[in-house]
């Protein structure tokens, strides 16, 4: 299996290193390791969905007064 580096994923899905590292660290990229200091990523892992809430209701703002 071949590996690419956090700062090549980022390249590829066009979004920040950080970012990568962060969804490295909540296991949310699938097969990603650390390797010494560096997340490594499998090279046919996927861009994970965005979890952010897009609907604009939070739950917070449910509960009623």
């Amino acid at each position: 299996m071949n590996y690419i580096s956090a700062a090549q994923a980022a390249s590829k899905w066009e979004i920040s290193k950080k970012r990568v590292t962060v969804l490295c660290k909540n296991r949310r990229i699938c097969g990603a390791q650390m390797a010494g200091n560096v997340w490594i990523i499998p090279e046919t892992a996927e861009k994970p969905a965005d979890a952010r809430v897009k609907s604009g209701r939070y739950i917070k703002d449910t509960i009623t007064k």
